[in-house]
């Protein structure tokens, strides 16, 4: 069976097919006969939870240090809670009805009332009531507590998956991404290529797929399931002869990134994660030209503190030994949603309350991560970035924050260095104010996706409108020579950290530009060194 969707990244996936299950579960108010059983029931399914959970401590632990897997050890805690407990044992003994609909009522009435206390620490709990009583009902109902169960690499099938739920995967078990819904522009994709495995959008998969046998063609935006004999022999050959282009642009680490004439730039990897770096060393980056740090907020259910992000920024910057890591301030909002941040629904998200609008405004949260990146800039070569710049009120208000820390660390006698800080062009009005922007700060990097997305007016979460999501537009192109001009003016060195970086096809005209550094994907680093050392621009 074939399956044509679109391809967001190229390759070949070979292996067992497995559904994202995702983990709020449906739930029917039911009469019960058998009081006693049905007590028996929740008892058992909260042990199993109970289980469950430590379990996720234990390889949480191994994978992501004590501070991020005590999460794990707080649900357990509050599967134990009297009120908790108490709650549910009196809805199935008082109203003779089914656990799953006990245990949902009260973690919907526990999260209210969290919700609605003036303690922030206590309105924060509300998210993980959430979480508890869903990983309950879900054993109760035999099902997972959503995500991926996989005992080998998989092709992972899902309706779309959030930023939030990429990022809790176990990426050593995806071999690929297909998804019914997303753009080629989605983080599902930017993950794809981060990893360098194949993913596809638009697949409408039977459900009936789990287990099977597939092949994912990323060159033809192809899902095959159960395929015959002589059609995996002919899947494993071009595997074969992907895997050994590969080999082939190993041969280029440790060479330089200079074209054919002796013109350099810097190459730099984005990254996610701390996880991440041992990729960016892998494929020979020269620094970090984007650490999203928002992601330390997702993969977390309170705040992080500044002894966690402290503690996260350090060890990039250490385990990069003196190269630069330039690390964005938070980026949530539009398609980055975190619970605990509260925020509104929005008609228009991608142009609503997000980014350095959220940290101007949330000055205590904005302090925090500053605190903890000046701090970390002593053990690493750090800069600071900063996304969704409209204005030089906005950077003289940064700036501003930033004096308020360094006085506080200076009073505390806590050591730190002074950091580049730079702002991300991705707004049409930064673009035309490059010129006064580049007074204020020491560098700009171009995040392509969104400057494509507000110069064309495209949304680019929409699959609709991919056909003219036009990244090479003529627009977006002089857009990014004027950029290049106006921060050299004002003394600016200038990057590109958006997907267009990677794009082989306009390396060349990036080089004629004049930018100074292009940050990609850790997986693409090779294969645009391989373009710019087979460029002559004299």
């Amino acid at each position: 069976m074939m399956i044509e969707g679109k391809s967001v990244y190229s390759g070949v996936a070979i292996g067992r097919l497995a559904i994202y299950h995702k983990a709020d579960n449906q739930v029917k108010r039911e009469k019960i006969s058998d009081v006693d059983a049905e007590l028996a029931r929740f008892e058992e399914a909260r042990n199993t939870a109970k289980e469950q959970l430590a379990g996720l401590y234990e390889k949480a632990l191994k994978e992501v240090g004590e501070v991020n897997a005590a999460i794990f050890e707080v649900h357990q805690m509050m599967l134990d809670d009297l009120d908790y407990v108490e709650s549910v044992i009196n809805m199935i003994q008082s109203q003779e009805v089914n656990a799953e609909y006990a245990v949902a009522t009260t973690g919907d009435t526990l999260s209210e009332v969290f919700a609605s206390m003036d303690d922030d620490y206590m309105r924060e709990r509300a998210a993980d009531v959430k979480d508890i009583s869903n990983r309950v009902i879900a054993v109760l109902q035999g099902k997972g507590a959503g995500g991926l169960n996989a005992d080998e690499p998989v092709i992972l099938l899902a309706d779309d998956l959030a930023p939030s739920e990429t990022v809790q995967l176990d990426k050593s078990k995806v071999l690929s991404f297909v998804t019914r819904h997303g753009s080629t522009n989605s983080h599902t994709a930017i993950l794809a290529r981060t990893m360098n495995i194949p993913a596809l959008i638009g697949i409408d998969y039977p459900e009936d797929a789990e287990g099977k046998m597939g092949i994912v063609d990323g060159y033809e935006g192809k899902l095959i399931i159960d395929p015959p004999v002589s059609v995996l022999e002919t899947y494993q050959k071009r595997k074969e002869a992907d895997e050994e282009k590969k080999r082939l642009l190993l041969e280029l680490k440790g060479k330089e990134n200079v074209t054919i004439d002796g013109t350099k730039i810097n190459l730099y990897a984005n990254i996610g994660s701390v996880a991440d770096v041992a990729s960016v060393l892998a494929n020979d980056a020269g620094g970090i030209g984007l650490f999203r740090s928002e992601f330390l907020y997702l993969e977390s259910s309170d705040y992080p503190t500044e002894e966690e992000q402290f503690a996260a920024y350090r060890k990039v910057a250490e385990s990069m030994a003196g190269k630069k890591v330039i690390i964005r301030t938070l980026d949530i909002g539009a398609d980055k949603q975190v619970d605990y941040f509260h925020l509104d629904k929005e008609d228009n998200p991608a142009m609503g309350y997000r980014a350095i609008r959220i940290c101007l405004d949330r000055r205590d949260v904005f302090k925090t991560q500053l605190r903890a990146l000046y701090r970390a800039s002593y053990y690493g070569t750090i800069s600071i970035m900063f996304p969704m710049i409209i204005s030089v009120n906005e950077v003289k208000e940064i700036k501003k924050v930033i004096a308020e820390v360094k006085a506080e660390l200076d009073e505390e006698k806590i050591p730190y260095k002074d950091v580049e800080i730079g702002i991300m062009i991705e707004t049409p009005a930064a673009v035309m104010m490059s010129e006064e922007l580049a007074q204020e700060v020491d560098f700009f990097s171009v995040g392509t996706n969104d400057l494509t997305q507000y110069t064309l007016a495209i949304d680019r979460q929409n699959p609709k409108l991919d056909n003219i999501y036009d990244s090479h537009h003529p627009a977006i192109l002089k857009m990014l020579k004027m950029i290049v001009d106006n921060g050299h003016k004002g003394g600016c060195w200038v990057g590109i950290c958006g997907e267009l970086g990677a794009d082989t096809t306009l390396t060349e005209t990036f080089l004629k530009m004049g930018f100074d550094e292009l940050s990609v994907s850790p997986s693409m680093i090779l294969k645009v060194r391989q373009e710019i050392r087979s460029i002559e621009l004299k």
